[in-house]
């Protein structure tokens, strides 16, 4: 976790926080996830979960926080499957009454920061009923290593019926998933300091060039020009 992130107390998210201060693209790299942005500029929208990197434009003097759901959690939240909004970034009066929206968005320029959208995703939650049990045992069974076969016996489905619920809970099936999940395990290994061929190794790849091939895919650009802070 950077040191603009932290754990959110009650949905157990990670929430985030950027204080623009120069005008960029920012490559925002595809984690299973679903997020809930608030922007000085822009105001409130929903991030989807990403099959592979998007370029977002940061604008200088534009104050950025939002809350990163556990993978499988933003479809309880938003009342939605993942699958509807994969790939896509929708202002979130599209999905709730305009009349909450402006109500969170004076709360959010009023200073009410993370925590806001942290008390507001556990209402959700709740009056939800939680987000689906079977979203952290498919996550951790994946992420894991284990195989899409292993993995829908653990949860009792069939791989047909996996990859439905997957498409519900992520926004795509679960070989897509356990890529993606596959690939945050070795860029978390480099970043704590492991050489590229050791990363491959311990992620699950079957050699360095696999995991080249990867990045490229997943991330857009080479391994080695992929920002890793």
């Amino acid at each position: 976790m950077s040191p603009y992130e932290w754990r959110a107390p009650r949905t157990r998210g990670v929430l985030w926080r950027r204080a623009v201060t120069t005008s960029r693209e920012a490559r925002i790299l595809p984690d299973g996830c679903t997020d809930l942005i608030w922007s000085s500029r822009t105001g409130l929208m929903v991030a989807g979960p990403d099959t592979t990197a998007g370029l977002s434009d940061l604008t200088a003097g534009d104050l950025v926080i939002g809350l990163r759901f556990p993978p499988g959690t933003g479809p309880a939240v938003f009342g939605l499957p993942a699958g509807e909004l994969t790939d896509q970034r929708v202002p979130l009066d599209v999905l709730w009454p305009a009349a909450t929206v402006r109500e969170i968005a004076d709360g959010m320029a009023a200073g009410g920061g993370g925590d806001l959208l942290d008390r507001l995703a556990e209402a959700r939650l709740r009056a939800a009923g939680g987000p689906d049990p079977r979203a952290q045992v498919i996550t951790r069974s994946l992420a894991a290593g284990a195989t899409v076969t292993a993995t829908a016996a653990e949860v009792g489905l069939t791989e047909r019926a996996l990859h439905r619920t997957s498409r519900d809970l992520y926004g795509y099936g679960p070989k897509t998933l356990a890529r993606i999940l596959r690939l945050r395990r070795a860029l978390a290994l480099l970043r704590a300091g492991a050489p590229k061929a050791t990363a491959a190794a311990d992620a699950g790849y079957a050699d360095q060039p696999h995991l080249s091939r990867e990045v490229r895919a997943l991330a857009g650009v080479p391994l080695g020009q992929l920002e890793l802070a």
